[in-house]
């Protein structure tokens, strides 16, 4: 007698038997005829047992038919063909995927990361290397790999080994700019004005494509680029200059910040840091920084699509240990059905439960938290199926701090009397003002604060 063994959404074990049908007289008939060679020949599809890769890739039982014994090695063999289709270019021109988490107490990223992984080559086509960042006080552990994150040891590890953080940003990547290198994986990491930030996209933004400005060195990549974003390609256009939406223009060409990798998405976060790093003399405001890098995003909108590119913009921006800022500018490349953008709720009490979409895998919060924990999740698809999730507007920048959404500049006052404003012992940089007087400076407007003891 042999057993099929499969988890049930309650984490219980059931095991489904098929008893034997020989009888007594047919064993022995066996046993008088010299021994056949082995062999299992492969399942056609309309046998009961070819929908088994489909329960399994679902991450739940298919419980439309008997699960019959599946040898050991036949099922190994299934599971590597599945694992190889995961990985082939999809046809629908797939993007990478975010992931953020911010925290109003310490809080283990461990559940949202479990389903995540999944689709870096499980449950979905992103197998071209992960990354995950989250700050540890002000310092910034990161953890970077070029291989499938469903396959990762590394990744195995942080799920079985919480830890805790106010801020997180991951990744998983499906290549359309560069090489499938370390080089090349997200999040990307930099120092400025004494604080860590980090920086993780999804999208297209061919203004920024590396290969304008990198001797037209046009790598071949695992997946499929539009067409239109081959043609940028090929006409050497220097990479540009950001930072006039906020009265900052490119003298004398300097770039402190350069990027290693070949990814479009590298080169736009060191022309973000670049801009704000020549606009600022002081330290900005929440409010002040939210509204510049507003500027910014709207900037870079403009300019590719002055240049013929299809933009596609979300990500994900770490700016040290409380804020995470997150924008989308959605879409889906040209003959793709799969759409970009960025989704996020805010778990607070009365806490429930929830169950992950790319595993099943199912927990009860109430049971693992406190009355003053409160979690902003952001990422690029749902990854529970039974919570409310928001989807962003299209360009609209949201600042979480203490994982609560701040959606306009003039709402992140409220972060910087948490004291969670932008913080720094450099002295590259003086320490930001008196919020009034940023904010009158930079020409925001004063009437949503009268009144707030400001």
């Amino acid at each position: 007698q042999t057993a099929f063994r499969n988890k049930t959404r309650t984490g219980s074990t059931r095991y489904d038997t098929m008893k034997p049908s020989s009888t007594t007289a047919s064993l022995l008939l066996l046993l008088l005829l010299p021994p056949p060679s082995l062999s299992f020949p492969s399942i056609p599809a309309c046998h009961p047992c070819s929908n088994i890769n489909e329960s399994i890739r679902r991450g739940r039982p298919d419980t439309n038919h008997q699960k019959p014994a599946i040898p050991n090695f036949e099922r190994k063999k299934w599971q590597q063909q599945r694992q190889r289709r995961a990985r082939t270019p999809a046809t629908h021109l797939s993007m990478c995927q975010l992931m953020g988490m911010n925290c109003a107490a310490l809080t283990d990223f461990s559940f949202s990361f479990r389903g995540f992984v999944r689709r870096g080559g499980a449950t979905d086509v992103h197998s071209h290397g992960w990354g995950l960042c989250f700050y540890d006080g002000r310092g910034l552990r990161a953890f970077h790999d070029p291989n499938p994150a469903s396959e990762s040891p590394l990744a195995g590890f942080l799920q079985e080994h919480p830890v805790k953080t106010l801020n997180m940003v991951s990744h998983i990547r499906y290549a359309t700019r560069g090489e499938v290198k370390l080089e090349n994986v997200h999040p990307f990491q930099r120092e400025m004005w004494g604080i860590s930030f980090c920086f993780a996209h999804n999208g297209d933004v061919s203004s920024f494509d590396r290969t304008q400005f990198a001797a037209n060195e046009i790598v071949d990549c695992p997946s499929t680029n539009a067409p239109k974003v081959n043609r940028i390609n090929k006409t050497g256009v220097k990479i540009p200059w950001i930072g006039r939406s906020i009265g900052v223009e490119d003298e004398g060409g300097q770039r402190p910040y350069n990027p290693i990798g070949a990814t479009d998405s590298e080169a736009m976060f060191c022309a973000i840091l670049n801009a704000l790093r020549a606009r600022f003399d002081t330290l900005p405001t929440l409010p002040v920084l939210h509204a510049a890098v507003q500027s910014l995003c709207n900037e870079i909108v403009a300019l590719d699509d002055e240049r013929g590119g299809t933009t596609i913009l979300n990500f994900l921006l770490g700016c040290g240990s409380h804020v995470q800022l997150a924008y989308s500018w959605p879409g889906a490349r040209e003959g793709s059905s799969v759409w970009n953008g960025l989704h996020y709720l805010v778990r607070e009490p009365p806490f429930g439960s929830a169950h992950l979409s790319d595993c099943d895998y199912t927990i009860n919060f109430a049971t693992v938290t406190k009355e003053d924990d409160r979690v902003a999740v952001i990422a690029t698809a749902p990854l529970t199926d039974d919570e409310d999730w928001v989807e962003f507007k299209r360009g609209q920048l949201i600042l979480f701090d203490d994982g609560l959404p701040h959606t306009q500049a003039d709402e992140c006052y409220e972060a910087e009397l948490r004291m969670h404003g932008l913080d720094s012992d450099s002295d590259a940089i003086p320490p930001a003002p008196n919020l009034d007087v940023d904010m009158r400076r930079y020409e925001l407007r004063r009437d949503f604060f009268q009144g707030a003891a400001i």
